[in-house]
């Protein structure tokens, strides 16, 4: 209440109460309201917009009103920074900075043992982001190829697809050394133990020779770059190339699902295929552990 000394008293709490303020913030006034819903809208709530500015409530409702742009294989565009590779390779080098650490275990913990993939199968896909303490240039070789190769997948497929390429590429590559690589003469507990994203890398490979022959684009560099890159695998000791070949197959048919899926149905079937193509997978390499047993 207050008296202006000439008369009654007068009440000034309702013009206090009338001042506008946030919703998402009621102790905060503000006499900036949003252009659409016309609710006031406190700085941190404030989004600029053609004209004036909106709240953070509006701007999300219209996002998700607005169809996402998808890309020429039916993934989200997403734009920017490629930042599943980005996440791919910062995991590869922390892990390898791991290994090198005295007594860290890291690379007998996750490497591709077959006598162990039957107790932990979860080797199957972290020994694809491990590499040779011994030899810088494994990780270097792959992690170079996929900043040259991986942006160019990550914006053609979005994100979410892509992630799924790599992963199933790493499975391939360590179902195709347990096929071709263990030696049937020697017990599961002595078959040596394999690690690097090589077999991802030629996953990157395939699908990029899939994707590129499907945009009508020529590929006669990449084949070659493909070639000399496996018989290289193949005449430098210690390398095990069947893991190669089977990134390489296994990112093929990913690739082919992911092109040929047909427009009408076409994120089901992709999702589909992929999920088929992994149990494939799977189903393979529990066969071979089992026939090492």
């Amino acid at each position: 209440m207050q008296d202006d000394g000439d008369g009654p008293a007068i009440d000034r709490s309702a013009e206090v109460a009338a001042e506008p303020v946030c919703p998402r913030h009621p102790d905060r006034v503000s006499y900036v309201r949003c252009q659409r819903c016309d609710r006031p809208a406190c700085p941190q709530c404030q989004r600029p917009a053609a004209v004036g500015f909106q709240c953070v409530d509006c701007v999300r409702e219209q996002a998700r009103a607005t169809p996402s742009v998808r890309t020429v294989f039916g993934g989200r565009a997403s734009g920017g920074r490629p930042v599943v590779t980005q996440a791919i390779i910062a995991a590869c080098v922390v892990l390898y900075v791991l290994q090198l650490a005295p007594g860290s275990g890291i690379t007998a913990a996750l490497a591709l043992a077959p006598g162990q993939v039957a107790q932990e199968p979860w080797r199957l896909l972290t020994s694809a982001f491990l590499h040779s303490p011994s030899l810088i240039l494994h990780i270097v070789f792959n992690m170079l190829v996929l900043y040259q190769v991986g942006p160019w997948l990550e914006q053609a497929l979005g994100r979410a697809r892509f992630a799924a390429l790599y992963v199933i590429s790493a499975l391939g590559g360590s179902v195709g050394f347990l096929l071709l690589g263990v030696n049937a003469n020697l017990p599961a507990a002595f078959q040596p133990s394999v690690v690097g994203a090589s077999g991802a890398v030629f996953g990157m490979f395939g699908a990029l020779l899939v994707l590129t022959r499907t945009l009508g684009r020529r590929d006669q560099a990449l084949i070659g770059t493909i070639a000399i890159n496996f018989v290289l695998g193949v005449i430098i000791p210690n390398v095990a190339w069947q893991g190669h070949l089977g990134g390489l197959v296994t990112g093929a048919l990913a690739a082919l699902i992911i092109a040929k899926a047909p427009a009408a149905r076409r994120s089901a079937v992709q999702w589909a295929g992929l999920v088929a193509l992994t149990g494939a997978l799977l189903v393979l390499a529990a066969w071979r552990v089992a026939a090492l047993s």
